[in-house]
């Protein structure tokens, strides 16, 4: 089944009162299929289907155009390419129809199996080993200036992830703090406090520093850090 996803006699995902006013709604056996849609100021509504798996993963097919290709798309990537001008907050932009109305993800059921699932990877931040996420900076590409990352949950770390990966990524680009480049950097004295448990001021140890784990590493990402940590969790499995 895709995504390790087998399924279960008579399980019913959504029943049909929590469905019921969700235009668009398909049951396709190991997933549901509902039409979903982002809207650009510039561009309009890019329309496409999102499938909601039951371990929570979300994939979504678009078809802005007749000829569009993009398919099996997270929802943050499809925000992407709707050319939606305020990204990175996907559970906001991109909406489904419900009674009529274009409804946030985040207001409707369908993140149930997500939410779920980012709530066991957020347990298990802390590692088998013990080893946790330190917070991290990036320094903006405009004004050069460090900011502050915390790396609590796989949504936490994507985030940095992107970032990291981004080479214009600048201030206005965190999601979570209302920042412009006219903000002053954090104190030196401030920085040295990255969150490790074992050690308030610590500058990098077993407890805080994470060389690849499910939380912070990402099978949907195409970047050679994460091929090679999926290829490999894969064989160990």
């Amino acid at each position: 089944m895709a995504n390790g996803l087998e399924k279960e006699t008579g399980f019913t995902m959504f029943s049909d009162e929590e469905l019921k006013d969700v235009n668009g709604v398909k049951r396709v056996g190991e997933y549901v299929e509902v039409m979903c849609g982002c809207t650009s100021h510039r561009y309009g509504d890019a329309v496409g289907w999102l499938r909601v798996f039951v371990n929570g993963y979300l994939e979504i097919t678009c078809e802005c155009t007749p000829g569009c290709q993009e398919d099996k798309l997270t929802p943050a990537a499809f925000e992407k390419h709707s050319g939606r001008e305020t990204a990175r907050k996907w559970k906001n932009n991109v909406w489904v129809i419900v009674d009529g109305e274009k409804v946030p993800l985040y207001k409707t059921v369908l993140l149930k199996y997500y939410n779920q699932a980012l709530r066991t990877a957020n347990g298990s931040h802390k590692l088998q080993n013990g080893r946790g996420h330190r917070d991290e900076f990036i320094r903006c590409t405009r004004c050069n200036k460090e900011r502050r990352f915390r790396l609590r949950t796989k949504e936490d770390c994507r985030i940095h992830h992107d970032a990291l990966a981004d080479p214009n990524w600048n201030c206005s680009n965190l999601p979570y703090d209302k920042i412009t480049c006219d903000n002053e950097e954090e104190r030196g004295s401030r920085r040295v406090y990255r969150g490790c448990t074992r050690t308030a001021a610590c500058k990098g140890c077993t407890s805080c520093v994470c060389f690849g784990c499910e939380i912070c590493r990402f099978s949907d990402c195409t970047c050679q850090t994460c091929t090679d940590f999926t290829r490999n969790a894969n064989v160990k499995a």
